[in-house]
């Protein structure tokens, strides 16, 4: 009989751990089946809402040169969808929407970026690859009448070809071009182009012209087909001339379509307790709940020290985290599971600080990297409005170089991943250096040490050549005092061609020289953006040259100066 007692409590304690862990089993299936459901339909109606707003400021946009009349538009689309709309500027200026001064969501990241020559394709995938809205027609939009007199000389092609025993039919281009199809020999107008489509197609082939020679392609033509398509003259095309297709059109469609705005959604601030969830569910979960918590209360004096003291330590590390505070951690002695769960945390909180900081960076090395060519542009630019520098030929085609310097930024910014594998996009082509470095000293006012009628003949990617030279230079000034000289250089070396940037500056510690093409690193850690930049100027110049199979090597000493050395091969003859 004495084991009775010691049996019981056994027997009662197995069936309470029995019924508990079926009563927790089945409120968290519950639970997570309804939450699941009502979650995955809030997020398909958001998403579509999303997507319905999306394409309809999207096609807007597309047939308006500008946002003054969005408004109406906005509003019908926020009744039909029960969302939230704000559209605004690139610099968050509002230009209409429903947003109210008690709505709060939305107000750090947009939803969408709206831009009828640059679609996102993850909201409207149908999208031609070129991301150009099919709806921005622009000056290819026929006028009322030409749309009348283009439907009357499909109607007469469509009844030619009948004659001859073809079954024709009418269709209407987007543009508003009707025309016969199938297309019958002897049976076809002379299509109808208006003088702003001719001078639209006219613009888009000299666009062409220069890309394609620019990159070292044909030139191909494109001439409006019967529907008013655009098409080539051979139907063979390229990655290139299809990217310059592309540039043309975007560079004709400038001025027709509205200029690229940001969009804001999101649910009203006021919500239910419970979403979507059907009563039969909400009954189930209530009486599930209940037995648990029945349970829970006869074994929670046996739990509570050793269950709730960790989960206070991890709930206190999340607040601090969903505070900012970045370096919490969970300082968890327990060897049960929630060790493992804090550990998981931890890991987590590490990360989120690595992404962090890499975000910080990024930001900081994109405005280093774009803030060169974009102050030289206006150095000059003020310099000519005030009357000290003439805009002559040698200026403009400065700015027009820093100005392709600044494009090439842009287009580059997805292609800095792929430079550390040695994957960089190059454009190739002879040149002559020197004409480069002069160009470079005259725009920095630095000193040109090549001697008079060397060529420095080789094989390069002039942009990227530039870039690098340009980064090389500015580095050189910025640690330079105004009675210091700076002084950019080339010779020939047997089969290299040898370019230089010296300066008689503040120097690099011999310690510190090993890390300077290390990227984000700085020899000064406090310095400020005012007065140098993140460290990728030189890291990203590494890469460049590497990949025109070259060197860049550095010597430095303390208060005497610095000079970088650049080694690339010769033109081959």
């Amino acid at each position: 009989m004495a084991g009775r007692p010691r049996r019981l409590r056994l027997l009662l304690l197995a069936g309470t751990v029995l019924v508990s862990a079926c009563s927790i089993a089945a409120t968290a299936w519950l639970s997570v089946q309804s939450t699941t459901q009502t979650l995955r339909a809030e997020q398909g109606r958001e998403q579509a809402g999303l997507a319905r707003v999306y394409d309809a400021v999207l096609g807007y946009g597309a047939e308006h040169p500008d946002w003054s009349g969005i408004t109406p538009l906005l509003e019908d689309l926020s009744g039909e969808t029960g969302l939230h709309i704000q559209l605004t500027t690139t610099e968050r200026t509002p230009i209409g929407g429903t947003f109210d001064a008690d709505d709060v969501r939305g107000a750090n990241q947009p939803a969408a970026v709206v831009d009828p020559l640059n679609v996102d394709l993850e909201l409207s995938p149908d999208t031609p690859q070129d991301r150009i809205d099919p709806r921005a027609l622009g000056p290819f939009l026929l006028t009322a009448e030409e749309q009348r007199i283009s439907k009357a000389q499909a109607e007469n092609d469509a009844a030619c070809a009948r004659r001859q025993g073809v079954a024709a039919e009418i269709r209407t281009s987007a543009a508003g071009r009707s025309y016969s199809w199938p297309a019958t020999d002897g049976c076809l107008s002379l299509a109808l182009n208006s003088p702003a489509q001719q001078s639209a197609l006219r613009q888009i082939n000299e666009h062409l012209k220069q890309c394609q020679t620019r990159n070292g392609t044909s030139y191909r033509p494109v001439y409006l087909g019967a529907d008013g398509s655009l098409q080539m003259l051979s139907e063979e095309g390229t990655q290139v001339q299809e990217k310059c297709l592309a540039s043309a059109r975007r560079a004709v469609l400038t001025s027709h379509v509205a200029p690229a705005a940001f969009l804001f959604v999101g649910q009203p601030v006021v919500r239910h307790t419970v979403v979507g969830l059907p009563a039969a569910g909400v009954a189930q979960i209530a009486l599930a709940a209940s037995l648990v918590l029945v349970f829970a209360i006869a074994v929670s004096f046996l739990l509570a020290g050793r269950v709730l003291r960790p989960l206070t330590v991890l709930t206190e590390a999340a607040r601090r985290m969903r505070t900012g505070d970045l370096s919490a951690r969970a300082e968890v002695t327990a060897r049960w599971e929630v060790s493992e769960v804090a550990a998981a945390f931890n890991d987590m909180s590490e990360h989120l600080a690595r992404a962090e900081t890499l975000r910080k960076n990024m930001v900081n090395d994109l405005s280093h990297e774009l803030r060169t060519p974009l102050g030289t542009m206006r150095g000059w630019l003020v310099a000519a409005q005030e009357g000290v520098a003439e805009v002559d030929a040698d200026l403009l085609e400065l700015l027009l170089q820093e100005t392709l310097v600044l494009q090439q930024l842009v287009e580059d910014l997805q292609e800095l991943a792929a430079a550390d594998a040695g994957a960089l996009s190059l454009h190739p082509e002879p040149m002559d250096a020197a004409e480069l470095l002069a160009g470079i000293a005259a725009a920095h006012q630095v000193d040109l040490d090549v001697p008079a009628g060397q060529e420095l003949r080789l094989t390069a990617d002039p942009v990227r050549l530039r870039q690098v030279v340009r980064n090389l230079v500015v580095n050189a000034v910025q640690h330079t005092p105004a009675d210091g000289r700076v002084a950019v250089g080339g010779r020939v070396e047997g089969d290299e061609v040898v370019l230089t940037v010296s300066d008689t500056g503040h120097g690099i510690a011999a310690d510190d020289l090993p890390h300077v093409f290390e990227r984000f690193w700085r020899a000064d850690r406090s310095r400020a953006r005012a007065t140098g930049g993140r460290g990728l100027g030189l890291a990203i110049a590494k890469h460049y040259v590497l990949a025109h199979k070259g060197t860049i090597t550095v010597t430095s000493e303390v208060g005497e100066g610095t000079t970088f050395t650049i080694r690339l091969p010769r033109e081959e003859t």
